[in-house]
């Protein structure tokens, strides 16, 4: 899989009359701004989360939490970006029985993703306890693709799981630039 990651474009990179609440996965990549590499760092292919890291990982998952129609899959904080599978599942009316999507869109899940780290990142390091960033935590816009079938599932969960090994092949570790 060759993924570019970086936010060249200020124009929506979201699929057209899309609805991105209905029923699906998702895999989602969200890159730190100027690819600064704020959540640790990657050592023989061992990923190793700093505070910082370990508090992005918090928040992926509580997404579950917050939206009642998703669920995270695989995912991984890595040094300068997080990869993750979001599911949203249809809501089950219990009057009727029936699938009702309505729960929040992708779009929404991701913005509150970001707010919420954004804005314990920022205690962290008024209080020292992470490095501090420029500008924004997070780039504006990030990537996300819809997996169509299993065979596409499998081969983004092993893409998730391999990232820390290929991290020094990546072109966009920024120790490449």
């Amino acid at each position: 899989m060759n993924i570019h990651w970086t936010d060249r474009s200020r124009s929506s990179i979201r699929l057209k009359n899309y609805d991105y609440s209905q029923p699906g996965a998702y895999f989602v990549t969200i890159c730190t701004q100027n690819r600064s590499c704020l959540f640790g760092e990657i050592n023989d292919g061992e990923l190793l989360l700093n505070d910082a890291g370990r508090m992005i990982a918090t928040w992926w998952l509580e997404l579950a939490s917050k939206f009642s129609t998703a669920s995270v899959d695989s995912y991984i904080v890595m040094p300068d970006h997080v990869h993750g599978i979001v599911c949203i599942d249809n809501k089950i009316d219990s009057i009727t029985g029936q699938g009702a999507h309505t729960g929040a869109p992708l779009p929404t899940m991701v913005q509150w993703f970001k707010t919420m780290t954004t804005n314990e990142y920022i205690r962290g390091v008024k209080s020292g306890s992470f490095p501090p960033f420029e500008g924004k935590l997070w780039q504006r816009n990030y990537f996300e693709h819809i997996i169509r079938n299993e065979r596409e599932l499998d081969s983004i969960r092993l893409y998730i799981s391999q990232n820390p090994a290929k991290w020094q092949l990546d072109h966009e570790n920024p120790s490449h630039w």
